[in-house]
């Protein structure tokens, strides 16, 4: 689940020397603690290259990321260009995971796809621990918000983003999103990404909402029956949209 590798002038034993901290040499290491990629801005566990100065980290895919990507099997059509930071004033969203681009990345230069560094470390078909059987990542088309196959088996939710599914044909789903954390090294130190929704925090949110729409319909009772259902109708149709997204 590496990058395909390239030619590093800068890559001597284990220190590399990296264009985005040239002031200090990163040391390949290993340590079972969590951190953030200073170059893609996700989470990590485990292998890394770190500035033993400053504690500077950037997985090590995102460190030995190539130039340009060719034939990814993701996105085979065009040729995917290493950025070191989103462009313009908006981030755009990574087509494999879903999630928000904050840092590093692959980018057409022809059309709108991209997708983080470990997004671009996946492949097609592969073998998780979660799972017995080889997952097969669904095209994008395939993920449709109310098909309730579409729930992941490893966070039970539903969210944006590709997913795979077993090849077995058993129903086992996994979101690509969550699939990253097996790959940055999270899930085998045990750790949680810490932008991971709580089912709690959920729970509490939909019961907080429920409580308020209750108290705001006695308060408008006296209003007037044609204003007031008009009012209870768009406070419920906004509480069931709260509650689908969470």
């Amino acid at each position: 689940m590496d990058l395909p590798a390239t030619p590093n002038p800068n890559l001597q034993g284990d220190q590399l020397l990296h264009f985005s901290h040239p002031q200090h040499p990163l040391l390949q290491i290993s340590l079972p603690y969590l951190f953030t990629c200073m170059g893609c801005k996700e989470y990590g566990a485990g292998r890394r290259f770190r500035c033993q100065t400053c504690g500077f980290d950037l997985h090590d895919f995102c460190a030995l990321a190539p130039p340009a990507l060719h034939n990814h099997p993701f996105h085979h059509k065009h040729q995917l260009v290493f950025f070191t930071k989103p462009g313009g004033f908006l981030r755009w969203k990574c087509d494999v995971c879903g999630k928000a681009a904050k840092g590093f990345g692959f980018r057409c230069t022809t059309c709108s796809f991209g997708m983080h560094p470990c997004c671009a470390a996946m492949r097609v078909v592969m073998n998780f621990p979660t799972h017995q059987h080889p997952l097969v990542l669904s095209p994008s088309a395939a993920v449709a918000t109310g098909d309730a196959s579409t729930v992941c088996n490893v966070c039970q939710r539903k969210r944006s983003g590709q997913v795979y599914r077993c090849a077995a044909a058993c129903g086992y789903c996994l979101h690509a999103a969550c699939a990253k954390d097996m790959v940055n090294g999270l899930y085998v130190h045990g750790l949680r990404s810490p932008d991971k929704p709580n089912n709690m925090l959920g729970t509490a949110a939909k019961l907080t909402t429920q409580a308020l729409v209750g108290i705001i319909g006695g308060l408008i009772e006296g209003i007037g029956e044609g204003i007031g259902e008009f009012l209870m109708d768009n406070i419920g149709r906004g509480s069931c949209r709260s509650i689908k997204h969470n």
